[in-house]
């Protein structure tokens, strides 16, 4: 069976609470013991998964990225689609609350999102299957953790999805740089999904027209757009506040 490497202290820390079961076995920096990865240590030992120590230079070249002296070898995580978004959302007692990132390709950028949503409460993040940025060892890295405990749902088509969801009763809010109504006068209250659009290119059309309608981040200075990591946590957090009574 195919294994995946996940590496950071927060994603492997949040790995083996979980789901340790699918840890294969942990690699360690040789000469490292801190507190933090002590941590790491204890639980992986009451789970009783193996762990090796390996010199930094082997852990360097198995991974690309800052894996702050630990991997973990695993399992493939559970594989989401359209069907569980529909089981979730009817499933859930409270109002569904997702994030739709439609084509955004940078893995640094997917991370950033997933741990904002994270933060946020989402229930689940949706992508399109082509043209998106994957869950790549660099993309759990940034998402420090969320990507380990935030489903991730690539589909295989984007609007027939929104689709799908708004007849269960999703309505969906798409983030646009023109749009005329402002993010702090839409109501994000009730079962919603913020849709956000590429780096650079924003929304499809499809997913435009896709959408109840678009909402806008109100700027002030010279400059004209936020990167979509900051945008999406600034969309998800007024949401929040509308949605908790704010």
């Amino acid at each position: 069976m195919k294994t995946e490497l996940i590496y950071g202290l927060h994603s492997v820390q949040a790995l083996l609470k979980s789901a340790p079961q699918r840890i294969r076995k942990l690699m360690l920096l040789t000469g490292r013991d801190d507190q933090k990865l002590q941590k790491v240590v204890s639980f992986a030992e009451r789970e009783g998964i193996s762990l090796e120590r390996w010199s930094r230079a082997k852990l360097d070249a198995l991974v690309d990225g800052n894996h702050q002296g630990v991997v973990a070898e695993c399992d493939p995580g559970e594989v989401h689609d359209e069907a569980f978004l529909l089981r979730l959302v009817e499933r859930l007692d409270e109002p569904a609350f997702l994030l739709v990132l439609d084509g955004v390709t940078d893995p640094h950028n997917l991370g950033a999102c997933l741990r904002s949503a994270e933060a946020a409460g989402v229930h689940a993040v949706i992508v399109p299957k082509d043209n998106s940025a994957s869950l790549t060892g660099v993309a759990r890295k940034v998402a420090c953790g969320a990507a380990e405990v935030l489903p991730l749902v690539p589909v295989t088509n984007l609007a027939r999805t929104l689709n799908k969801l708004r007849d269960a009763g999703v309505w969906f809010q798409g983030a646009a740089g023109e749009a005329t109504v402002s993010l702090y006068q839409a109501d994000l209250k009730g079962p919603l999904g913020i849709v956000m659009g590429a780096e650079g290119d924003g929304l499809r059309r499809l997913t435009r027209e896709t959408c109840d309608g678009l909402i806008s981040i109100p700027m002030a200075g010279e400059v004209s757009s936020l990167n979509v990591s900051v945008a999406t946590g600034v969309c998800l957090f007024e949401a929040v506040r509308q949605r908790q009574g704010g």
